[in-house]
């Protein structure tokens, strides 16, 4: 391997935030979640609710990645609870980056690599 197989991650923070209405999930304002390239990470004792979750999950991949100033992934970072019944938000803030290796996250070889 070499330095050029790195690239950096933004770590992120998800944290249920003011409601809008009232709240009938399982999460409270501050509850919250953090996720390290692939690694999710929950306080002691504190859970999530999964549907909660699995709505959120698609869009984490896509907010630790760079993106273009305009793009709404970059500027939006407020997701509402997906149970319609539910006033919860969640913010999605950036808390810092972490640097990986390509060849320490998949076997796929880089372009030009060996197998």
């Amino acid at each position: 391997m070499s330095a050029n197989d790195e690239f950096t991650l933004y770590d992120l923070r998800v944290e249920v935030v003011e409601e809008d209405g009232p709240m009938v999930c399982n999460h409270q304002p501050g509850d919250y979640l953090e996720l390290s390239g692939e690694n999710l990470s929950f306080p002691p004792g504190q859970t999530f609710p999964i549907y909660a979750l699995a709505a959120l999950l698609p869009l984490l991949p896509a907010k630790q990645r760079q993106t273009h100033p305009n793009d709404w992934m970059t500027t939006d970072m407020e997701v509402a609870c997906p149970d319609p019944l539910c006033g919860a938000r969640f913010q999605i803030t950036r808390t810092g980056t972490s640097t990986f290796r390509h060849g320490d996250v998949t076997r796929v070889p880089l372009s030009g690599e060996g197998a």
